[in-house]
């Protein structure tokens, strides 16, 4: 049974994008890994083809001819959905034989309109490890097999540690990386996964993240995790590190136990990490410890500046906790990626400001500013769909970047004004982006002699000039 997996992850980078400068051009999907590294356990053949190394769409076709594969794999997020209905598209045009199984948060939160698409053969809802690769199993022996299946949960520590080489890991990690809060990390950088789930009920993002991984959070066991960072240490030879958790500190037991074996087992390279305002603030002695075995940066989904629009997105958190987290992780030396959204569903615009406020208040190292996306499953996405006020037309509309406007009511405008505000603003967005390397480009020797050429150059034209307007009034004095 020749399988391939597709990452159809190119809505927003497009083709012929990987190791292209930032994050998501070399990130690895964690979920296909681990469903290779599962299947490839059970004895099946493996491969990917990742849209981010095609050249287009005839590139693409090409790849699928010539691996032939009997069944294909395609995870989807929501954002991506429009590329994966036109892979399975051209797949069924190669071979209608080929059997297209579609898993992941879109399938599982959108299930009708996933199952709608004629060419799609299954479709795995939750967790694909088990199930996908029960169902290569079935295919095998000609076993029928219902079309809908819902994903069994597997017990974390049974896995396989995650399959990185289906990606070209070695071939990503020889880019330097030059994503903009991850300067400070050297490559090669890794990102590991320590659990599945999320123990809060933020409106923007439950209960889709339920619908995938359960209601219970479910942990890999720390020594785990430190196995798989030795295996990574030894193959990789990596230097920093991101765990790449919703929310890493939700459990501080975890975390202690964490601190205290990666030191014993010698580690020592920097790692990133997610959280929240109100753990920062409740454990202060946890993020020293973080701090002191390696923490070096920290996310914190710190959202708006107003009360009222954090309860209404059940944030669970205060605004003053926002600044106090802040200033606790700058104490340890911990530098702070803060997360912001704007244009959220009732908001006005002197609530947007005070988020603007916020940001220049907390003065965090880089602050990254979204507009609110409706994402399908999210309870916030049902409160814009029942007072019909989605504007999204396709589906890499639900990128949560800033190019789009989202939803009706939203002054997009102003909030352009807002964003202006923070980023062009000289002083902060010369010291958080450029300086660095205006500095370094300005101080190099090519540099430095194309400006003493010019300022030769401009300096003899200056003279010239001169000499000629003298001339003139000379003629004309006569």
């Amino acid at each position: 049974m020749k399988t391939t997996l597709i990452f159809p992850g190119i809505s927003r980078l497009g083709f012929n994008s990987f190791a292209r400068g930032n994050y998501a051009s070399t990130w690895v999907s964690h979920g296909l890994c681990s469903i290779s590294a599962y299947a490839k356990s059970k004895g099946f053949e493996v491969d990917l083809i990742d849209l981010r190394k095609c050249s287009g769409w005839k590139d693409f076709r090409s790849e699928v001819e010539r691996r032939n594969p009997d069944v294909i794999g395609i995870s989807i997020m929501s954002c991506d959905w429009d590329i994966a209905c036109k892979c399975a598209e051209f797949i069924k045009k190669i071979s209608n034989s080929m059997q297209i199984v579609a898993g992941g948060i879109h399938p599982t939160v959108a299930l009708d309109e996933v199952a709608d698409n004629k060419n799609i053969d299954y479709v795995i809802t939750g967790e694909g490890e088990v199930s996908f690769t029960d169902l290569l199993g079935k295919l095998e022996e000609n076993v029928p097999s219902e079309r809908i299946i819902q994903g069994i949960r597997p017990h974390l520590d049974s896995l396989p540690f995650s399959d990185y080489e289906l990606f070209d890991f070695e071939q990503a990690l020889k880019y330097p990386f030059r994503g903009k809060y991850l300067k400070a990390f050297d490559t090669p950088f890794v990102t590991i996964i320590v659990a599945r789930g999320c123990p809060y009920k933020c409106r923007f993002c439950q209960p889709a993240e339920r619908l995938l991984f359960g209601e219970k959070v479910r942990m890999r066991s720390v020594d785990n995790v430190i196995q798989e960072l030795r295996i990574l240490r030894e193959k990789y030879r990596f230097r920093s590190l991101m765990i790449h958790d919703d929310c890493f500190t939700a459990y501080k037991n975890w975390c202690l136990e964490f601190c205290a074996k990666y030191k014993q087992n010698g580690f020592d390279q920097p790692f990133i990490a997610q959280s929240r305002a109100d753990i920062i603030c409740r454990n202060e002695a946890l993020v020293a410890k973080l701090a002191d075995v390696g923490l070096k940066s920290v996310i914190i989904g710190f959202e708006s500046g107003s009360q009222r629009v954090l309860d209404f997105l059940n944030k669970g958190v205060k605004v003053e906790q926002n600044f106090e987290a802040s200033r606790i992780c700058r104490k340890y030396g911990i530098s702070v990626v803060g997360n912001f959204m704007l244009g959220i569903p009732t908001e006005t615009n002197e609530e947007a400001q005070q988020t603007v406020d916020m940001i220049k208040r907390l003065d965090v190292e880089s602050p990254g500013i979204t507009y609110y996306t409706p994402y399908p499953g999210s309870d916030l996405y049902h409160y814009v769909k029942d007072n019909s006020l989605s504007l999204i037309k396709k589906s890499v509309q639900y990128h949560r970047g800033r190019k789009d406007a989202k939803i009706r009511g939203v002054d997009y405008s102003f909030l352009n004004k807002l964003v202006y505000e923070v980023f062009e603003e000289p002083s902060r967005f010369y010291k958080i982006l450029y300086r660095p390397t205006v500095n370094r480009v300005f101080k190099s020797r090519i540099v430095q002699s194309i400006l003493e050429g010019a300022k030769v150059f401009v300096v003899w034209r200056f003279i010239k000039k001169s000499f000629r307007l003298n001339l003139r009034r000379g003629y004309r004095l006569r």
